[in-house]
């Protein structure tokens, strides 16, 4: 699974649902649809709080680094 290619389509689905519950919520009257700045926030500054915290989103390290101290 390549994990950039998820983050990229992630990134302009959580864009494109933020604008059109912002706009859903402009035609319909309805203020619970303007929560869709969380979205369109998280689109577009690429931060994702739920791949945070279900860790599926994380980029893998590089092959040649290692965390082990000698």
């Amino acid at each position: 699974m390549d994990v950039n290619k998820i983050r990229k389509f992630c990134r302009v689905f959580r864009t494109v649902i933020g604008l059109a519950l912002i706009a859903t919520g402009i035609i319909t009257g309805n203020a619970w649809f303007y929560l869709g700045i969380i979205p369109l926030i998280a689109g577009l500054t690429n931060f994702c709080p739920l791949c945070i915290i279900t860790k599926k989103c994380e980029l893998p390290e590089p092959k040649g680094s290692t965390n082990e101290s000698n």
